[in-house]
């Protein structure tokens, strides 16, 4: 039985506007939806809880109660009307499984999933999945970095270039970007940073670095890393 809070249609409007579905609202994908509503995108949220479900009523466009595994349950959901379908049930592997497959056998343009270790990523893979995440072992590995430095973050763009949000190193403090070499000496880009305010803009050659300022480094993952670790 599908239980959808706020009316029977409400799933079909919802489609057809900026819109995206997650079905599994634990916590990456209460986190992943609420967030998408912070950006202005309507957000239908579906879960098999009825707690999770009533939690959450008011905080998305639109919450259902529902078992994503059978595919009636995601045929009365409209779901071949969005766009973008997220799948974030990655701790229950068949449920998983079984969304992804009838999506994809829908039609669901853009599906992204949650995997929940490198086996349950290559099977959905095979399956055709076109976007698979793993939030675990990409915060494990964030956080690895973080750890090791004085980076306030780090985001891997791609896998071997990074981007660093760190304060400027004493060995920048009062010189001209132009004239430091950044580049040569240690292989990175300063894209931004942020004064006394608070208000980020865009660096160039123009640019003194204060100290206590924050900024944004670009560059390969070491090299990043290895400056990221510099004395502020």
């Amino acid at each position: 039985m599908v239980n959808i809070i706020g009316g029977r249609n409400a799933a079909k409007k919802i489609a057809q506007a900026d819109s995206v579905a997650v079905l599994g609202l634990g916590r990456f994908g209460t986190s992943l939806a609420l967030e998408l509503m912070s950006t202005g995108a309507s957000v239908m949220g579906i879960d098999s809880n009825e707690e999770t479900v009533q939690s959450l009523n008011g905080e998305l466009t639109q919450v259902v109660k529902a078992d994503v595994a059978k595919l009636e349950t995601l045929e009365q959901l409209s779901l071949a009307d969005f766009d973008r379908v997220v799948v974030a049930i990655g701790s229950h592997l068949q449920s998983s499984i079984l969304a992804c497959s009838k999506l994809l056998k829908m039609g669901v343009p853009e599906i992204w999933a949650k995997a929940h270790d490198d086996q349950h990523g290559l099977i959905l893979e095979q399956l055709g999945v076109h976007h698979i995440v793993y939030p675990d072992k990409d915060m494990g590995r964030r956080v690895a970095h973080l750890v090791r430095g004085s980076m306030m973050d780090y985001v891997e763009v791609e896998r071997g270039y990074a981007m660093v949000k760190m304060t400027v190193p004493k060995v920048l403090q009062g010189l001209r970007l132009g004239d430091s070499n950044l580049r040569k000496h240690y292989g990175v880009t300063i894209a931004a940073h942020a004064d006394a305010d608070g208000k980020w803009q865009n660096a160039d050659a123009a640019t003194v670095l204060r100290p206590g300022e924050r900024i944004l480094v670009l560059g390969p993952t070491k090299d990043t890393e290895a400056f990221g670790q510099l004395p502020g």
